[in-house]
């Protein structure tokens, strides 16, 4: 899917897709990113939302690591700061309730102006830092 928006936009050669498990894919040697954005599976196991709306047609694992919803932001936030350039940002949607935690795994993988944004319902969706 995201390839194909790419070509309709008409950036499929300025972009370059990789199938991964988060890292895992990226040679050992890639470049370092100006920006990391993700939008990782975060709902907790056995969140009522995920039986309502249109969470019901999603695939499960896209949604829930089946058990706190924080381990892939772990994978994520702890591989960032060796990815980043310096002074490049992370930036990571997370459940209704992970503000706090994310923040804190950002404050402890090293990155600075930590700071969590809320959504138009007022509640806070996004976290991210900068790297030094």
């Amino acid at each position: 899917m995201a390839q194909a928006n790419a070509r309709q936009l008409g950036l499929d050669a300025r972009v370059q897709f990789v199938e991964s498990d988060w890292y895992a894919g990226l040679p050992s040697q890639s470049a370092p990113f100006d920006i990391i954005v993700s939008n990782p599976p975060y709902i907790v196991a056995g969140d009522e939302h995920l039986c309502q709306g249109d969470l019901r047609f999603e695939p499960v694992d896209a949604l829930t690591d089946h058990a706190d919803g924080l381990a892939a932001l772990r994978t994520i936030v702890a591989g960032a700061p060796s990815r980043l350039l310096p002074q490049s940002w992370l930036l990571c949607e997370h459940g209704y309730h992970q503000a706090a935690d994310v923040r804190d795994l950002c404050v402890a993988a090293g990155f600075v102006d930590v700071v969590s944004e809320r959504d138009l319902a007022g509640i806070e969706r996004t976290t991210g830092g900068r790297r030094l």
